[in-house]
């Protein structure tokens, strides 16, 4: 096993990477920016290194100064987390020249699944369904328009390297479709270098299913179950839960098994995952992309598997297999996860940095996590994203873990900065979403106005 990894993050991910770690006897480095000096993950680490200054770019982003606290600290693997040079295939590949072990999957896999035009590509060859769209890239405002014609409104305009809900926009008339088409590229440029842009029929409505695999260097590749994702706000998740309430045994198995086509199809290694747009009337589902590192939902899946996917994920890039097979893998209750932002919901979800003056994080009883990087007197930065908590409830069935999350909601505090607990607990309270009613247009359509009246 290796010695000592470096943690290339921040936040609850960076602490929840130190502590599965440090509980298979790993040593860890935390890497900090000058605004994250006193942040919890440099606490914990064993050691730490200050690689930059506040900006992303000069530090969370920064390659060569990361590398170098790799090196100068005697690292032997770097765990990326989730955003930043997660899924940034040039990072890894400067990781394998200089021996030192990314962990997630290879260049060349991420490059391949990354890119959402290969992606569909692959996915064609494997066998798995994908949406009607384009081939290729698409540049141009005239291919653009020929493109949406041959395929029928309504459309997805979708950032080839993107991810993060930037670069999409969803068109419903050729009217529509030059003015989103200009900013959807103009916001994919900015955000990833990259104004490279794919079409796609837009699947509506839908249920955003994604199934978590894991594989490793020795063939293995197995999922545990999937997640509905579907209660998004501008293409980001708000709230996930294991299993879907909207698949039966039969599609279940239909999904699972076209992941595991996926991940198979192009050899991956460590933890991914498949996402799918389900339509409920036809019970047809589509490919939609591959995320190429763990997910802020892993929780949910870890609740109904059992398996800790953090764990597997260092396991498996120091060269071991799973610790698993498929028949190992037994699921049980429910699971819902809900994503605690320093963000104020009234005022279209702004941001609210500033100084936690008091903190209660809610506990007690079987099946209820939350993970945090969130202290008492600890100052939230304005330079990064504003989740600061995720809340995992796990019950027999999840009628049980709906109450659950609503108690657990009903004791968090924080003082000093608003949040969207209030927000979250009104939606986990919904009569469609207690009954399991909604799709991906749901929150945007149906809760948010409602929600926004009561003001």
């Amino acid at each position: 096993m290796f010695n000592k990894i470096l943690i290339a993050n921040r936040g609850e991910i960076a602490v929840r990477i130190i502590r599965a770690a440090r509980e298979l006897g790993v040593g860890t480095v935390a890497i900090y920016s000058t605004a994250d000096r006193d942040a919890l993950h440099v606490h914990l680490a064993d050691e730490a290194i200050c690689v930059g200054p506040a900006r992303s770019t000069e530090s969370y982003l920064n390659m060569n100064n990361i590398l170098s606290a790799a090196v100068a600290t005697g690292a032997q693997a770097i765990h990326p987390g989730f955003g930043f040079l997660s899924e940034n295939s040039k990072f890894a590949r400067l990781c394998e020249e200089m021996n030192i072990k990314f962990i997630g999957p290879s260049a060349k896999v991420m490059d391949m699944m990354g890119d959402k035009i290969n992606a569909r590509a692959e996915m064609i060859k494997a066998g798995v369904p994908v949406t009607p769209g384009s081939e290729g890239e698409v540049h141009t405002t005239d291919e653009a328009v020929k493109i949406a014609e041959e395929i029928g409104y309504p459309i997805m305009l979708k950032a080839s390297a993107g991810g993060g809900g930037k670069g999409i926009r969803k068109v419903n008339t050729v009217e529509e479709l030059v003015p989103a088409f200009e900013a959807a590229q103009a916001e994919a440029q900015a955000a990833f270098g990259n104004g490279a842009m794919f079409i796609e029929r837009m699947i509506f409505p839908a249920r955003h299913i994604e199934v978590q695999i894991l594989g490793d260097s020795h063939g293995n590749v197995i999922h545990l179950g999937e997640r509905d994702c579907s209660l998004q706000r501008n293409n980001q998740k708000v709230l996930e839960e294991s299993p879907s309430v909207a698949i039966g045994h039969t599609l279940r198995n239909e999904i699972t098994s076209a992941a595991v086509k996926a991940a198979q199809h192009v050899s991956y290694e460590n933890a991914g995952t498949i996402e799918f747009l389900l339509d409920e009337s036809s019970g047809k589902f589509y490919f939609m992309e591959m995320n190429t590192r763990v997910q802020v939902e892993h929780p949910v899946t870890e609740f109904v598997s059992g398996v800790d996917i953090v764990k597997e994920q260092i396991r498996v890039a120091n060269g071991n297999e799973l610790s698993v097979k498929q028949e190992e893998v037994t699921f049980s209750g429910h699971a819902i996860e809900c994503r605690i932002n320093a963000e104020n919901p009234k005022f279209n979800f702004a941001p609210s940095p500033g100084k936690i003056t008091n903190l209660f994080l809610p506990g007690g009883g079987v099946g209820l996590r939350v993970d945090s990087a969130m202290y008492s007197g600890y100052t939230i930065p304005p330079y990064y994203d504003s989740m600061i908590a995720k809340v995992i409830v796990h019950g027999e069935n999840r009628f049980e873990a709906l109450m659950k999350m609503q108690r657990a909601l009903l004791e968090f505090d924080v003082e000093g900065v608003t949040t969207n607990v209030d927000f979250q607990l009104e939606l986990i309270s919904d009569p469609h979403v207690v009954a399991g009613d909604y799709d991906t247009s749901f929150l945007g359509n149906v809760f948010l106005p409602e929600y926004q009246k009561e003001d």
